[in-house]
């Protein structure tokens, strides 16, 4: 947080004219399903993923409220004066439950991609989609769209069955659609509240790298100084492996598929190199301004020199 300049918005009183009575809100039809697949997408579409799901979230795990993770001290007051409502919320954890399913109430859910695309997005809209209908069949997972315009202009859809099924373990954002919008303005916020409030969502997951996270942070912090029952949270999406928290969040998903990808186009240039033997080679690898992608990617090729910005 030390890296970015944040004005928070102000705390207001809950205004009526920001409740859901004061906002009409409808989904927009869905017009982006995939016309067509290769044999490798349907093959992929077919897929099972359980095999994948971690042992403590099968059945109903259960929610271990821990104490708040510690900001570092030098800036703790700092952060603490930026998040006055959200400073101490708890760390939690889940842990193994029962294999049968309890009784719930239906939960509705929004989510949103947020910047540059990341390998595993849509696997990602797969698995909140795969716990919400886990909690109770009833609940309903809402998909803004193009980024976090959609939130606060409340341009939306409802993700059924059939949408989501055209998109599992598939690269890209097209689900959604992205976008590299921040909520910012005292407009912006209020907007998103009155949104999410005509909707009655219970739960906001932004799906971003750490622009995106500090915005849906001072979005959760607006929500709940307001009295918003939407609560929000971050999905570590960027493919720059510089948004970590160990042993909280090891690494952000699309950073291992990034690199993997990196590699194999940087040895094949390496083995070019061994053939010809009268060229130079130079390849500049992305990563804004973190050296994560170029270190890893060395480390899988073993190149004659990296250089690294930091």
């Amino acid at each position: 947080l030390a890296s970015f300049s944040i004005t928070p918005p102000r705390a207001l009183a809950p205004d009526p004219s920001t409740m859901a009575t004061s906002r009409k809100v409808e989904a927009t039809p869905y017009t982006r399903a995939r016309r067509a697949y290769s044999d490798l997408q349907k093959e992929r579409l077919a897929a099972p993923c359980e095999a994948y799901l971690p042992d403590v979230l099968k059945g109903s795990p259960q929610v271990v409220r821990k104490e708040a993770v510690p900001a570092d001290a030098k800036d703790a007051e700092t952060i603490r004066g930026l998040f006055p409502s959200t400073y101490d919320t708890p760390l939690v954890e889940f842990a193994p439950g029962a294999a049968a399913d309890a009784a719930h109430e239906p939960l509705k859910v929004g989510v949103v991609l947020s910047g540059g695309q990341a390998p595993g997005g849509h696997n990602v809209i797969a698995g909140i989609y795969d716990g919400v209908k886990k909690w109770h069949p009833d609940s309903e997972m809402i998909g803004f769209l193009d980024g976090p315009h959609g939130i606060f202009t409340g341009n939306f859809v409802m993700i059924t069955d059939e949408i989501m099924d055209g998109f599992r373990n598939t690269g890209g954002f097209d689900m959604l659609g992205s976008g590299r919008h921040k909520i910012e303005s005292e407009e912006h916020f209020r907007d998103s509240m009155a949104v999410c409030n005509a909707i009655g969502l219970d739960g906001l997951v932004v799906i971003g790298g750490d622009d995106s996270n500090t915005n849906g942070a001072l979005l959760a912090e607006y929500f709940k100084a307001n009295g918003c029952k939407t609560k929000v949270c971050g999905a570590p999406k960027t493919i720059d492996g510089d948004l970590k928290c160990p042993p909280h969040i090891p690494i952000s998903f699309g950073f291992d598929t990034a690199c993997k990808t990196y590699a194999t186009l940087v040895g094949n240039v390496a083995v070019d190199a061994l053939s010809a033997q009268k060229y130079y080679h130079i390849v500049r690898l992305m990563g804004r301004s973190a050296s994560n992608i170029a270190l890893e990617v060395a480390l899988l090729t073993r190149p004659n020199a990296c250089l690294l910005g930091e």
